[in-house]
């Protein structure tokens, strides 16, 4: 049982990092601190997209997981099991992305002229 607890706690901050990554940068324009832990969760990304890192979240999921008698992740990862297929087809990703890319981008640009 604990360690179902651990992949369900684990898979819940999967998605919640996810969601800050994409959103975060809009924190940032009322809480100006929220820059900072925003600017290292997308370089997390970027690393993890560019160099194919397995993100520790998705191993303790796995781990969690097949310790609890249940089926791991498969060895795509997190995104491919959860995210690709489910809530966009897989033909859509690198625009998916790309749509990250344009909001953390438009968040930025907003904290800036907001700073100003």
């Amino acid at each position: 049982m604990m360690y179902r607890l651990i992949a369900d706690a684990a898979m819940v901050v999967h998605f919640a990092f996810l969601a800050y990554l994409a959103a975060g940068g809009f924190l940032a324009w009322r809480w100006r601190r929220a820059i900072r832990p925003h600017l290292a969760v997308v370089a997390w990304g970027l690393i993890s997209i560019t160099t194919g890192v397995e993100c520790p979240l998705t191993l303790l999921e796995d781990w969690g997981r097949r310790h609890a008698g249940e089926r791991g992740l498969p060895p795509s990862g997190f995104i491919d099991h959860y995210i690709e297929g489910v809530v966009y087809p897989e033909q859509y990703t690198n625009l998916a992305r790309s749509g990250v890319a344009v909001l953390v981008l438009f968040s930025y640009a907003g904290y800036v002229l907001r700073r100003r």
